[in-house]
């Protein structure tokens, strides 16, 4: 399946009936997807000996590193080692006063090109996947486009696809889970209520430019209709499903380019007005800036420095070049049906742009402003200038020996065959924009502020199950959940994996074993020689829930009312907490429902963070055998067991009802925070 740009949907849908006659290539590896994580994989194995191939679908490789993404996002830099900190070393050193990570994207093409060249890898661009063989459970050829037959002891499939391992008849999933399934409290359908700013807020520029405020405004701003004249939802809104919240779906987080653009007038090129411009698709972009007059360019978008002064313009808030909804078939999409969803990405948001810079009922200055920006003329030069890569920042997942979930990022984080560490925000994009009741336009899905600590990634994440292929390997679309690959589908992460991903195939054909009876202690002795980051020390003093005595819970298990913000402040149970930011006394409330192994008399604790801005009068309610009692608390002061817990007191509880405590912000004098609460039976 190739998605092509430049070329029309005709040729592009001729190309899988081109070539008639069938000839064979074989070597040890092939790697479909030239991804960062493809491409390091192909030249780690390379490095070890390996014969490889790797084969790209589209024109080009390096997928997002080089197709537009070049302000990295990185998490917590000492989770990176290995291959993906020697790229991006080598990438910065390639240019003077470039930053580490911010690489511009024709260098970040060029030391991919030059990797790959020392290497010996062979690289095949411009050929999709037509058809896969298998012998049992080992995949032995994949042909392409042109009727190539590649043969191959092992294969990774490190496409953002994962059109290989869909082939290959491997599990995987499409959408979001439901809340129950793998026990998440974030996961499923997640309607955002309406969080006010103020306009100062949100006249504010973009922090990486100069202005002041939170770099990534997220949920719905403010009451803004959502129906036209007669009653009907406008462009980019859908009705409410009406499904609970924490409900599964095929649905997933929007897509959008990762523009490169710059205010330099050597090399800034005007923003493009696209073949198929509708000023309607903008109507609510339009009421969003009706509703804060004066809003700038720069809060409409996230505008991040990298070098040679050039800025990766990427999505941020209720509407911006992210385009919910617009990719809901891409994943299992033939190539006819991704053709459609690029070029409609591509029209959306060129058209997006040039309506802010030239629609008459945008404001002059906020016109200019747009106006003062523009594409880079020395890159993409062979794609009018325009990113080469379409941000899927969600497809196919499989469902392989070891799903990861929430959980292994936030408690679960430490894991025996860790093969390389994830830290960035649990981060989703907006999902929907639905319609609710009242005509107003709601954001489903997003979330930016839920932390995760650094967390191992198992090899079991990154292997089917035996019994259906057994000399696969996925690196991109590998076994998490919907939740889990909100934090772990960062480039340096999946590069992580795709180093890990080449030495273990090179280990498994050596000793003509599959990749899931790879010797993984032998792997992660190696990777470590790589200087690979497969652990952290600084988490050895974390206070860690299943180490503590009773019953605990931590906030991330807990249900949530409102919006609460993550935090790591203090020394909080694994490693994080959540607070009300002080906003919406009344409105927000933390509830612990926990199950006891026995009736009796328990002792209920609650942990917080304390400091002089906390409140001094948090009601905590404890519902118990013989009604609800609450316990004001003063988080000013510290928690005396421990430095960790607070006693509320002692209480009765039956086996067969939960145990129900409740912290809330009800005319509360200050910041309220919430983290674990346990349970101490008393004899």
């Amino acid at each position: 399946m190739a998605l092509y740009q430049g070329m029309s949907l005709r040729h592009l849908l001729l190309v899988g009936c081109a070539a008639s006659s069938i000839h064979a290539v074989e070597c040890d590896l092939v790697i479909y997807g030239g991804t960062p994580a493809g491409l390091s994989a192909g030249i780690i194995a390379a490095r070890e000996g390996a014969s490889v191939i790797v084969i790209e679908p589209t024109k080009w490789i390096g997928g997002m590193v080089t197709g537009g993404l070049c302000r990295t996002d990185v998490g917590k830099e000492e989770t990176i080692g290995g291959f993906p900190r020697e790229f991006f070393t080598r990438a910065a050193a390639a240019k003077p006063e470039t930053p580490l990570w911010y690489a511009e994207p024709g260098v970040n093409m060029t030391t991919f090109q030059t990797m790959l060249s020392e290497a010996g890898v062979k690289v095949i661009t411009g050929q999709s996947l037509r058809s896969v063989t298998k012998n049992g459970p080992r995949i032995t050829t994949l042909t392409t486009a042109d009727g190539t037959a590649h043969e191959g002891k092992m294969f990774i499939d490190a496409s953002y696809e994962s059109d290989l391992m869909a082939a290959a008849k491997v599990s995987y999933i499409v959408g979001r889970e439901s809340r129950d399934q793998y026990g998440e409290s974030l996961a499923g359908y997640y309607p955002m209520p309406i969080r006010p700013r103020t306009v100062e807020v949100m006249e504010s520029d973009c922090p990486s430019i100069g202005g002041k405020g939170p770099a990534y405004i997220h949920g719905t701003p403010a009451p803004i209709s959502g129906v036209d004249a007669s009653g009907k939802p406008i462009f980019g809104v859908v009705p409410d499903p009406k499904l609970a919240p924490g409900s599964a779906d095929r649905l997933t987080q929007s897509y959008n380019f990762r523009i490169c653009v710059t205010q330099r007038p050597d090399i800034r090129l005007p923003f493009p007005k696209p073949a198929h411009y509708d000023p309607a698709r903008y109507e609510l972009l339009l009421r969003l800036i009706q509703a804060f007059p004066g809003v700038r360019f720069g809060r409409l978008f996230h505008i991040g420095g990298i070098a040679q002064g050039k800025y990766d313009l990427n999505a941020q808030g209720f509407f911006s070049t992210d385009y919910p909804g617009a990719n809901t078939d891409y994943p299992d999409g033939d190539t006819a049906t991704r053709v459609r969803i690029w070029q409609d990405h591509t029209d959306f948001i060129q058209g997006m742009l040039w309506f802010l810079g030239h629609d008459e009922r945008v404001p002059q200055s906020l016109r200019d402003q747009a106006n003062s920006w523009g594409l880079c003329q020395d890159e993409f030069a062979d794609n009018g200038h325009w990113p080469y890569a379409l941000y899927i920042r969600e497809g196919r997942r499989m469902i392989g020996e070891h799903v990861m979930r929430q959980q292994d990022m936030q408690t679960d984080i430490f894991k025996e065959d860790s093969v390389g560490m994830g830290s960035f925000l649990i981060d989703c994009h907006i999902v929907q924009r639905i319609l609710a009741d009242d005509g107003t336009v709601r954001d489903e899905g997003s979330f930016q502020d839920t932390p995760t600590l650094p967390y191992q990634i198992p090899y079991r994440s990154l292997t089917p199950k035996r019994a259906e292929c057994e000399n696969l390997l996925v690196p991109v679309c590998l076994s998490a959940s919907h939740i889990a690959c909100c934090s772990i589908r960062m480039e340096p992460v999946y590069m992580t994996l795709g180093h890990a991903s080449g030495l273990a195939v090179v280990m498994a054909m050596k000793a003509g074993s599959s990749v899931q009876t790879v010797d993984v202690a032998a792997l992660r002795k190696k990777l470590l020689e790589h200087k690979a980051v497969l652990e952290l020390a600084s988490l050895a003093s974390m206070v860690r829930s299943s180490m503590l005595p009773g019953i605990v819970m931590g906030e991330q298990d807990a249900e949530r009312v409102g919006h609460w913000v993550g935090s790591s402040y203090g020394s909080p149970v694994d490693g994080s907490s959540i607070h009300d930011e002080n906003h919406e006394k009344g409105a927000k409330s933390v509830i612990y429902r926990l199950k006891v192994p026995a009736t009796g008399r328990y002792e209920v604790r609650v942990s917080y963070a304390s400091a002089p801005n906390r409140a001094g009068n948090v009601p905590v309610s404890i519902a118990h055998a013989a009604g609800i009692e609450t316990v004001r608390v003063s988080q000013k002061k510290p928690p005396l067991i421990d430095k960790l817990f607070l006693s509320l007191g002692i209480f009765e509880f039956a086996a067969d009802k939960q145990a129900v405590i409740t912290v809330s912000n009800k005319d509360t004098d200050g910041i309220v925070g919430a983290d674990a609460v346990q349970l101490i039976q008393v004899k």
